[in-house]
C-alpha cells in the first residue's frame, strides 16, 4: 500500500466456502459407519481421504485470501504458497455485480459473489464475501444485482 492508503473495509471470507467439503466428510462418515457391515465402509474410508487430500490446498488457498478497499484501489490478494497481488483503482471499476448465495434466503444468509469489471476488461471474482451488499455499497455505492 501507498503511505497515504489505509484500509477502509476489508472482506471477511464467509465460511460457506466449507459446506461442500463437509458435506462430503458426513457422506464418507455415513458410508463408513453404517455400510460397515455391507462392504460399503470401504467407499467411506475412500471418500474422506480423497476429500481431505483434493482440499487441502483449497482450503489453505481461501485462508490467505483477502480483499482490500483503499481510498484508490480495490486490492485482492491470494495465494498460498505464490502470492498475488491484484490492485485495481477505482477509476477502473466499471461494473460490480452481486451474486447471492441464495436470493431466496438473502436475508438470514448474508453471503454472495462480487464480480468486478475494469474498464480495461479485467474480471474479478471474489466468492464467499460476507454481506457483499455492505461491500459493494462502499465501493460504489449503489447496488445492481446479477
Amino acid at each position: 500500500m501507498h503511505k497515504d492508503e489505509s484500509v477502509l473495509v476489508k472482506a471477511e471470507i464467509s465460511n460457506t466456502f466449507y459446506l461442500p467439503i463437509i458435506k462430503l466428510y458426513a457422506l464418507g462418515m455415513l458410508l463408513l459407519f453404517i455400510g460397515y457391515e455391507y462392504e460399503l465402509g470401504v467407499i467411506g474410508a475412500v471418500l474422506i481421504i480423497r476429500t481431505f487430500l483434493v482440499n487441502l490446498d483449497e482450503i489453505k488457498e481461501k485462508k490467505s485470501y483477502n480483499c482490500l478497499l483503499t481510498q484508490e484501489r480495490l486490492i485482492i490478494l491470494k495465494g498460498h504458497m505464490t502470492k498475488e497481488i491484484f490492485p485495481i483503482n477505482l477509476e477502473e471499476i466499471r461494473t460490480i455485480y452481486i451474486k447471492p448465495l441464495s436470493k431466496r434466503f438473502s436475508n438470514i444468509i448474508n453471503v454472495g459473489t462480487l464480480e468486478v469489471i475494469t474498464t480495461s476488461g479485467g474480471r474479478y471474482v471474489i466468492k464467499n464475501i460476507k454481506q457483499p451488499y455492505h461491500y459493494h455499497k462502499a465501493i460504489i455505492g449503489d447496488i445492481v444485482n446479477a
